[in-house]
């Protein structure tokens, strides 16, 4: 197939102004030339001034995507070439019988650490951080809407990896398997700090990728280019977006299960030791409830990367674009309801078994559509295939045939006879590589002149791709015969005459042919950066807003900002590259000093706000450092320090939401351009709504999951024990029911206020507001003496304690934030100019109110009626 220039799709449409946007502001403030134009030398010198990254130690103080994007692909490609480390390791150790290249010790703790490297530092966070990078760009905006939750989250991605990775080196590092199945890795069994630094690492990297869900999901929702209403926007996003939802959702129940068999380890809470009430199953509940959906978080930005690049080298638009749309998110749906799929032989009841291996077919029908998508759009279209084409075919046939052992291993009775053994391990990397590795690199050859500007060596990166393909096959089409013929998964070592000696060594020697790919790889990108040829504008000739920047491209992305009439706006304007540069889009003033793009409507994408954005600073670099002194002392029991960590976290974050609004600090000059919409601080709607809603949504899973917990133990668990008295009952639950009375007034106190009583009131209104909320706190602390629990004797006291200390922490949160209101109301931050933050602040106490009510039925009415039921427990 041919790869000329005269091949690819002619733009339809055009014309000089093409890229202009509403709103385009005040014409004469904008730099200008001698003829009357803008002047783009100038222009960009200005917003150079503005939004340029500063260099040295003060890099840190970074918070552009752009910067932010680089740094967690080149950390997750850090983090790769470490678990593949490992995993050469893994395949010397398994070559041949009886290899003692590692003790069964120090094959336990490579063997976890792979798993978890690969699961949780690289695949996660490599996609996010291509998706940081790229999404304003491709939305035509200029930066995430909160730029410096990205820069936390990446700090906290390096610093949790980093110390999770240490213990290795240490001899230290956890050796009960990626998925920390109890008992195994209790401190019953596992007496060291081994499974601390994964419960304490785990839990501080998935900070950082919740931090990023929320950033994406409300970036696409709320910084679009004007015109880019819901079904104009790329697929890449949507894909983004269910992706960015699920991590929202499927994360915190990992981290809730963390912290319940860490302050198991550390203060003896039997949430999972069955001679106390608890129960292991609880355990691989709550990890699968993350970890099935981790699957397809994986999995649906690959897919969106091939739905973004097929159509360009298709040379026509994909095939049944809502269609794909619909089993994009039909997918992330399904996705919640298959994590028994994990458990089929852990004794869980036959219509359990049933209904949930129906559900893992299921998911294969949403799976099925996208496929067949993107084969209609080759059929149908003119393939050139260019190099990222090849990798993209590797994906297609890999991913299918683990797509069918998938539909095997939904089958109860097979997955019974090859559970735990390397058929399992096959197709988690047939699945896993297949579906997100190929892509990745297709991807990243697609996009690397928009990193460097330059072109790649197709030669090279031809060797690249035969090698990995072969490899991977070699590797793991042989693994699934050897675990048909049982070998389990796990295991050090094994001995001879089994039938697995030759389907291990031919295994490893795959492997070693696959790495020698990756390689080749890495070097063919590494030279590029010397000696590939320069890039023109959009090599590709492709359809999407992110070839409209320079390349590479500048922090601000876009001079001027477009307006989209279309779903391929690069092939309907094919000038509007030149256009935005020139300034003759929307936004291209500067002399404000903000930083800023557009706020538009979630569904229509019509301009509502000017959002501006926050400057470099090292409050998110300060914060993760602090919060990673806070882990560190944790797992050296110096709580003291760790007690010390956690006010200098609370300070900076303090800090931060200081730095906010109507702050000089954030917004310099708050005049706008006569015709452009008010800055979002001075509105009623603007994204940190979004923010607060979809961070309370995480918040929310965590305490279902919790409240999953408690309701799960009560009705399965088979040593279940409810002490003498029953916890809540009496005083304690009076006292409980007190402080949700308590809260629901101040509650309806903190409704007016953000309806705008505080700006009739001031102050002291707030203040008012607070002193409820510490009424509400105290009550709650009351209860918990009242309820005289004994938490190290049963997981009955001990999840009371959990779920009133969770009560706690979120009603103190919200009367420190609304003190800190009525500070801003003082200096005037907060005002009838400024009425935004209170009903940011409103959210935190609504979901307060929900907590404390929910937790007092579930506490104190449900047990009683759960025992009369059943006449007593």
């Amino acid at each position: 197939m041919s790869g000329e220039a005269s091949d690819w799709p002619r733009p339809r449409g055009g014309g000089k102004g093409e890229g202009g946007g509403a709103g385009t502001g005040a014409a004469d403030k904008v730099p200008q030339s001698s003829d009357g134009d803008p002047d783009p030398a100038r222009l960009h010198e200005d917003f150079n001034a503005v939004w340029g990254n500063p260099r040295g130690w003060r890099s840190v103080t970074i918070v552009n995507h752009t910067a932010i994007g680089l740094r967690f692909m080149l950390t997750g490609l850090g983090f790769f070439l470490f678990g593949g480390l490992l995993a050469m390791l893994i395949r010397t150790q398994l070559a041949l019988p009886g290899h003692t290249i590692m003790t069964p010790e120090v094959y336990a703790q490579v063997f976890t650490m792979h798993g978890t490297v690969m699961m949780f530092l690289f695949a996660v966070p490599m996609m996010e951080g291509l998706a940081v990078y790229l999404l304003p760009k491709m939305l035509g905006a200029r930066d995430l809407v909160f730029p410096r939750l990205s820069a936390l989250g990446y700090w906290c991605y390096l610093f949790g990896g980093l110390i999770l990775c240490a213990s290795l080196f240490l001899g230290i590092a956890p050796d009960a398997g990626w998925f920390m199945y109890t008992p195994l890795a209790s401190a019953t069994y596992t007496p060291g700090p081994n499974s601390d630094f994964w419960l304490i690492g785990i839990t501080f990297v998935e900070i950082s990728a919740v931090s990023a869900g929320v950033e994406l999901a409300v970036s696409i929702l709320r910084a679009r280019a004007p015109g880019m209403s819901l079904d104009k926007m790329p697929l890449y996003a949507w894909y983004i977006l269910t992706m960015a939802m699920m991590i929202i959702i499927g994360f915190p129940p990992l981290i809730l299960g963390s912290i319940l068999l860490e302050l198991e380890r550390a203060a003896g809470m039997p949430f999972f030791d069955p001679t106390r009430g608890g129960d292991p199953i609880l355990w691989q509940h709550l990890f699968w409830l993350f970890g099935h959906p981790e699957v397809y978080i994986i999995f649906l930005p690959a897919a969106g990367i091939v739905s973004t690049l097929l159509p360009v080298f298709a040379r026509r638009p994909i095939v049944g674009y809502a269609w794909v749309v619909v089993a994009v998110l039909t997918t992330g749906f399904i996705s919640f309801g298959l994590w028994v799929h994990h458990m089929f032989t852990v004794g869980i009841p036959m219509l359990a078994q049933a209904f949930f291996s129906a559900a893992s077919m299921l998911v294969a029908i949403p799976t099925a559509i996208q496929v067949f998508s993107w084969i209609a759009t080759l059929w149908l279209g003119r393939p050139v295939f260019h190099l990222p084409m090849l990798w993209l075919t590797g994906f297609l046939v890999i991913f299918v045939a683990g797509g069918l052992t998938g539909v095997m291993l939904a089958l109860v009775p097979f997955d019974w006879q090859v559970h735990d053994t390397h058929f399992v391990v096959a197709h988690m990397h047939y699945v896993l590589v297949g579906g997100m590795f190929f892509p990745l690199i297709a991807g990243l050859y697609y996009w690397l002149p928009h990193f460097s500007g330059r072109m790649a060596s197709p030669a090279l990166g031809r060797w690249g791709f035969w090698l990995v393909f072969g490899g991977f096959n070699l590797n793991f089409l042989v693994m699934h015969w050897t675990g048909l013929l049982g070998m389990p998964r796990r295991v050090n070592t094994y001995e001879a005459g089994l039938g697995w000696d030759l389907p291990n060594l031919v295994s490893s020697i795959g492997g070693f042919i696959m790495a020698a790919g990756v390689v080749t790889v890495l070097a063919d990108i590494l030279l590029h950066f010397r000696f590939g040829r320069p890039a023109p504008d959009n090599p590709w000739q492709a359809d999407t807003l992110e070839w409209a920047t320079a390349l590479p491209p500048s922090p601000y992305n876009f001079i001027s900002l477009p307006r989209v009439e279309g779903r391929h706006p690069l092939w309907d304007q094919p000038g509007i590259g030149r256009e935005l540069a020139a300034g003759r889009g929307g936004l291209a003033v500067i002399d404000h000093g903000r930083r800023e793009t557009w706020g538009t409507d979630p569904a229509s994408g019509e301009v509502r706000e000017i959002i501006h954005l926050p400057g470099n600073t090292a409050l998110p670099f300060l914060a993760a450092l602090s919060l990673a002194a806070l882990c560190i002392a944790l797992l050296a029991k110096a709580y003291g320090v760790a007690l010390a960590a956690a006010v200098v976290v609370a300070g900076l974050l303090l800090r931060w939401s200081w730095e906010n609004g109507a702050h000089p600090a954030a917004a310099p000059d708050a005049r706008t351009a006569p015709g452009d919409p008010p800055l979002h601080s001075r509105t009623a709607d603007g994204p940190g709504l979004w923010g607060m809603a979809l961070t309370l949504l995480a918040d929310g899973a965590l305490y279902l999951a919790l409240l999953f917990g408690w309701f799960y133990l009560w009705t399965v668990g088979p040593t279940w024990q409810v002490p003498e008295g029953g916890g809540m009952a009496g005083s304690a639950g009076r006292l409980l029911l007190a402080a949700a009375v308590v809260h629901t007034l101040a509650q309806f106190g903190m409704r007016r206020m953000a309806r705008g009583g505080a700006l009739r009131h001031g102050a002291a209104a707030f203040a008012a507001v607070a002193a409820g909320g510490a009424l509400a706190l105290g009550l709650v602390y009351a209860a918990l003496q009242a309820a005289a629990l004994v938490v190290t004797a049963t997981a009955h006291d001990a999840v009371i304690a959990v779920v009133l200390g969770y009560s706690l922490a979120h009603l103190g949160m919200a009367t420190a934030v609304t003190l800190l209101q009525a500070l801003r109301v003082r200096r005037g931050y907060v005002g009838l100019e400024a009425p935004y933050e209170p009903l940011v602040v409103a959210r935190l106490w609504h979901y307060n109110g929900g907590v404390l009510w929910s937790s007092y039925a579930a506490l104190v009415l449900f047990p009683p009626a759960w025992g009369g039921a059943w006449g007593g427990v």
